[in-house]
Formats: C-alpha cells, structure tokens, sequence
C-alpha cells in the first residue's frame, strides 16, 4: 500500500518554534494557561516539574507526562529539576496565550538536558475520516529523518514519506492524514532501507490530533518513539533492537564470515574487512563465526536496544577469539569538535599501541582486542595522524593533511598481523 493511498497533506503549520503552532486558545482573555512536564529524556528517568516556587509535576517517569497546572501568563518561570534532589536542570520562561494548554517537553542527555513547549491547541481536522499528525524529531544525534506511514505488511520499495529531512529539534508541523491504524517507519533521510524505529500499529483517530516525539538512543543512530494525542498521556514506543556490525581482523590475511539469526552479518571475506553495521533483536543474540571454514564456537551476546557495537573476530587463525565493543555514535555536544578511538585488533602483538595526533599523545598502551576510550579532539583541515608501537620501528599507519570534520566519529582500525604486515584503515562512522 502506497503512502499516497492513505493520506494527504491538508496543512504545514510549524517547524522548529512549536509554542506558535495551533488555533484555538489564542482569543482568550484570561489570565491563566495549563502547563504540564513530558519527559522525553532517555538521559532521566525521573524528573520534576516547578512553576514559580511550587512544584506542579513530580516524579515524572520517561515517556509520561505529569498533570495540567495554571500558570499566570504574567509570570511564567519554571524549571525543569532531577527527581528528589531539587536540582534545577533547565529553567525557562516561555510566552503563553491564556487559555490554552502547554506540554514542555524535556529532552537530551543527562547533564545536557534541554526542552521544547509545545502548546496543545491545535484545531481539530473538519472533514469526516481525518485526523493530523505531528512529527518532533527531539534526537539531533540521529540527524535527520523521514517517516512512513503504511500497512501492516507494506514494503517501503514504492512507499513515498509522510515527512522527509526532519532535523533535529525540528518538526514536520500538522499534517492532514486519513484515520485509521498505521504501520510507522523512521528511516535515515532519503534511505528507505536505513530503518531506525519500526512501530507496528498506531491509531489515528478520526477528528483528533496526534504528535510522535522521536527520542535518541545510547547508539546515537537508532531511535525511540511517544505517541500521544493532543493534551493527552503518552504511549511509549521503544525500539527492540540494536545495530552490529562484524570486523574480521583475523591474522595473514584468513577468511572470516558471520551470521546470527539467518542473517549474513559478515559475507565469507578475507581479514582484514570490516562490515557494514546490521540491525539485530536486542537482547541474546547467537554469532556464528567460521574462519578460515571452521566454526568458532557459536558466542550468545547481549545488545542493548538502541546500541550500536563491533564485534572484532581477531587474532591467530588456529584460536580466533571474538570481542565485543560498545559504540557511541551520539555527535559531539563540544562545538569545533570530533571524536575518535583507537581499536587494536593486531594479532600476536607483544604491545600495546599509541594513537597520536599533530604530534600529541591521545591514546597509549591500547593492548591488542582492546578499544581505547572515546576521545574528543578538535576539528581540523591539515592533521597528522599516526599509530605507532614500541616494537616497530616505522609507524603502523600514518595519515598527513587529514581533514578532522567538525561532529564527525572516527575509528582507527589497526588490525590483522602474523606474516602480513598489520594494516591500519581510519573509518568515519558519521
């Protein structure tokens, strides 16, 4: 089922600054609005909610929302406070037309906490069988996303979005849509097979206006789903799954190929490759690895919804191991920044290796199947990067007049070894 089939676009009423969006409230001549906490942040589990010196929302839990209090339009400070500790965390003032019903919405990382006001007044659709949809996109480390409303068992090959290129901290304003219950996909912008939320079923319903707040995860790529309908609770849609991807980094140069589940993770390929990342059930998943054409013993690893991770087969052909690693490709939060790490994956190394940039030091002793810490290094159009080991007398890989992009990941592989020379490849990862 094309998209075109089910909905229309009736209207475009906002983007980034939603507190203006809506009709309805705007006339009225009271003193007084309704303010309410969502909490959108997977950074707190818990957050309370303060309008002038009482404390209107408390405890409230990620993906809910607290209750409606008055709040005089002449003074309007609030803050945003951790759970039972008092702790002001975001404070604002936001303007507010009396009569009209307010979300603020708090969203981010913890000790990165930041919040959208959402006013809860937009007009109900007229036309029998309608209903309207707003998009947020509050994960701006997910860049910007598209969604697609189908059927059930759609395939999205000549789907065309609800929505396209919604940033981060942006929104697709009210849209007119045909009621009924939809299959919803977020997808990466402009790739439809880059899916980051797949939600099975919502319901709109007819003459009621809905919003989908898009919420990060620790992976920083994949991401979560609320759903609500206008000035009412929350539905929680979090994603059930996490995104590998496979590093054969196996010595002289052996064959290495992986699959979990059914699906290939890694096509029979000669080390040192390193895959694409793939989306796998969160929770245990079995990998069964072949080098060389003899299976490993199968390893059931555990992967957190909403992360991303390296799964680096390394070592002696005659006992490969397989390690895991965590990544965080959530973007900088330091402007003129980038970040990097260094992987070790050179088998039969006696020690570990160094990572230096323009000269300095940034990552020391990395003893191979290990990962340094993520690094935060600046942005740069002329750098020189280089790994190194006490054992050798030339570095393992060199890279001059390296362009370091601002909010870009990096990784540097170093892998491989025995009678083949290790060879060094720098990946970025956004």
């Amino acid at each position: 089922m094309r998209f075109g089939s089910l909905a229309t676009l009736v209207a475009l009423v906002g983007s980034t600054l939603l507190a203006a969006c809506g009709g309805g409230g705007g006339g009225s001549s009271s003193s007084n609005a309704q303010m309410r906490l969502i909490n959108a942040s997977v950074g707190y589990s818990s957050l309370d909610f303060t309008i002038g010196t009482t404390k209107t929302n408390t405890g409230v839990a990620y993906a809910t929302a607290g209750t409606y209090a008055d709040v005089n339009t002449g003074s309007t400070a609030s803050q945003v406070q951790a759970n039972g500790t008092g702790t002001t965390l975001v404070s604002i003032s936001p303007t507010l037309t009396g009569g009209s019903k307010y979300s603020v919405i708090a969203y981010g990382w913890s000790g990165a906490l930041r919040t959208t006001l959402l006013q809860e007044e937009e007009a109900v659709p007229t036309t029998a069988g309608t209903s309207k949809l707003l998009v947020l996109n509050e994960a701006a480390d997910a860049g910007a996303l598209d969604v697609y409303l189908t059927g059930a068992t759609d395939s999205l090959d000549n789907a065309s979005p609800m929505a396209t290129g919604i940033v981060g901290g942006a929104s697709s304003g009210y849209i007119g849509l045909n009621s009924g219950s939809f299959r919803v996909r977020v997808t990466g912008n402009g790739n439809r097979n880059d899916v980051r939320l797949d939600i099975p079923s919502i319901s709109l319903e007819a003459l009621k206006v809905h919003s989908l707040i898009i919420t990060p995860t620790q992976g920083g790529v994949l991401v979560n789903g609320i759903f609500m309908q206008q000035q009412g609770n929350p539905t929680n849609y979090a994603n059930n799954t996490a995104r590998a991807r496979v590093v054969a980094s196996v010595a002289n140069n052996a064959q290495v190929g992986s699959t979990s589940g059914g699906k290939t993770l890694l096509q029979n390929s000669v080390a040192p490759t390193i895959g694409d990342y793939l989306t796998l059930p969160a929770g245990s998943n079995a990998i069964n690895t072949t080098v060389n054409g003899t299976a490993m013993a199968a390893a059931n690893v555990n992967l957190t919804a909403g992360g991303d991770y390296t799964l680096m087969v390394w070592g002696d052909a005659s006992a490969p191991q397989l390690v895991v690693f965590p990544d965080d490709n959530r973007l900088p939060t330091t402007a003129g920044t980038a970040k990097m790490r260094l992987i070790n994956g050179v088998a039969g190394a006696p020690a570990g290796l160094t990572l230096t940039l323009d000269f300095s030091a940034i990552a020391s002793t990395i003893v191979p199947g290990t990962v340094s810490s993520q690094l935060t290094v600046p942005a740069s159009t002329s750098s020189q990067l280089s790994v190194t080991s006490p054992v050798s007398p030339t570095p393992l890989f060199k890279e001059t007049g390296l362009t370091i992009n601002q909010n870009g990941i990096y990784t540097v592989f170093v892998m491989g070894g025995g009678a083949v020379a290790p060879q060094g490849v720098l990946r970025r990862e956004r």
